[in-house]
């Protein structure tokens, strides 16, 4: 019996993609998306936001057209259908750290923005900016895919 362990993710870019030919030939697209979880505070009533990002990579094979990088810039609104996974990895003051990604197998664009746009689906620029430069940049390897 087959089994599927698939995942929708729809969030916004946090930066543009980035294309990276692995040493195995595999070409990487790596981006990170935000998901915001939105709510009120049941005690004081005050709108609240929980922004979680995600590392996603659609892979290719070497030759492959990686147009799509095109697309997704900063602030794209995007629907990803992949496989997740989980990483650990430690910082170099040897804390450990884990992480989700997503190996992303289908693309929808719901909203591109133009490179002049400055409407996001975040409450300001500033928090979408902040949110991921507090993330570090994470490296690709092969044998996520």
């Amino acid at each position: 019996m087959a089994t599927v362990f698939e995942t929708r993710l729809i969030g916004n870019i946090g930066r543009d993609a980035t294309a990276k030919t692995m040493e195995k030939g595999m070409i990487a697209i790596s981006f990170p998306v935000a998901h915001n979880k939105n709510w009120k505070d049941r005690k004081t009533g005050e709108s609240k936001t929980k922004t979680t990002w995600v590392n996603c990579t659609i892979w290719k094979k070497e030759g492959a057209n990686v147009k799509i990088v095109d697309f997704l810039k900063k602030g794209c609104l995007v629907e990803l259908i992949g496989s997740p996974v989980s990483k650990a990895y430690t910082e170099e003051s040897g804390n450990i750290r884990s992480e989700i990604r997503l190996n992303v197998e289908r693309v929808n664009i719901l909203r591109n923005i133009r490179q002049d746009s400055t409407s996001v689906e975040f409450s300001s620029q500033n928090e979408m900016e902040e949110g991921y430069d507090s993330i570090k940049d994470y490296t690709v390897d092969e044998d996520d895919f």
